[in-house]
């Protein structure tokens, strides 16, 4: 097709541009966000090369090699901040993945329009809380002597427990109110996978006289497969990541056991002591391991199914 008649059935760029140049318009300001916010970022790379001085800027700092990777797994807490995060990162994944799936196969189930439409509500509510009300609200919920769940293990028998001094709770909090916060969110794309699926293989197995389990088993589940398989792999990615902010406003000295997890580590050695290099050198190498799980997690999808990312 020659160009003449590329234009002719509206292939010419500028064609293109003058048609949809509202919806370029629109994409605009989140792909200034993405580059400014995401890709101008990788130039600060390379301070964790060198001993960075903000006076001297990136090319005259002292390069120093590997010396603050070295130094981190030096460190005497190395191992113990590494144990945290991925111990609540894996039960963070066994808990808060599988609920939202579990949740929108329930909402799919319910037939009362009206009460269906309660429940989503309910649960989508408490996503769109800060999670600086979050934390105070569980502060005064925990670890108040006066709070409500103190008072009910008072009135049953117990003793009052500070659950947010107790490095043993510091888990069980952090899992608990994400999992509340996140469950009804979560489940929206899993609901709108279900959607997608042929209503007439519902209305076969009916027919060959399967029951409502075995409709789960056998048509649900495959068909939100692929959603499934893809969120998980992305979710690999962040398998060293956790919500900092919100382990920032919980944890204290007390539950640094449990609590203290690569990010908080970094913010209080790296960023409050003004050591950019140590920082830029723990956050590069999980940057790198997190794109392995990708990749390890997208390869292995790909071998097993016909699932994956790329």
């Amino acid at each position: 097709m020659d160009r003449k008649k590329k234009k002719e059935h509206g292939f010419g760029w500028s064609r293109i541009w003058m048609r949809d140049r509202e919806l370029y318009a629109m994409c605009l300001a989140p792909l200034v966000m993405v580059v400014v916010f995401r890709y101008l970022p990788i130039y600060g790379i390379v301070m964790a090369f060198e001993r960075y001085t903000p006076s001297k800027g990136f090319f005259r700092s002292e390069f120093v090699g590997l010396k603050y990777f070295i130094q981190f797994f030096r460190d005497p807490f190395c191992f113990r901040i590494i144990k945290n995060t991925v111990l609540l990162s894996l039960y963070s994944l066994l808990w808060t993945f599988p609920a939202p799936i579990l949740l929108a196969l329930l909402l799919n189930e319910i037939r009362h329009a009206r009460y269906k439409k309660l429940v989503q509500t309910v649960t989508y509510l408490p996503h769109f809380i800060s999670v600086v009300i979050l934390v105070g609200l569980m502060k005064e919920l925990f670890s108040s002597v006066d709070g409500i769940v103190n008072r009910l293990i008072v009135a049953l028998g117990g003793s009052a427990v500070n659950f947010f001094s107790e490095p043993g709770w510091f888990r069980s909090l952090y899992i608990g109110s994400s999992l509340w916060q996140g469950v009804g969110y979560g489940s929206i794309i899993y609901l709108a996978a279900l959607a997608g699926i042929d209503m007439e293989q519902y209305e076969a197995a009916r027919i060959d006289g399967a029951n409502r389990l075995q409709k789960i088993l056998y048509i649900t589940l495959p068909g939100i497969m692929p959603t499934t398989v893809i969120l998980l792999i992305m979710r690999m990615g962040s398998l060293f990541s956790n919500d900092f902010q919100k382990i920032l406003l919980m944890y204290s000295p007390a539950t640094y056991s449990t609590a203290d997890v690569i990010s908080t580590y970094t913010y209080r050695y790296g960023l409050e002591n003004s050591n950019y290099s140590y920082a830029a050198a723990i956050g590069l190498m999980l940057s790198v391991i997190s794109f392995v799980f990708v990749w390890g997690a997208n390869a292995f999808s790909k071998k097993v199914s016909e699932n994956s990312l790329w």
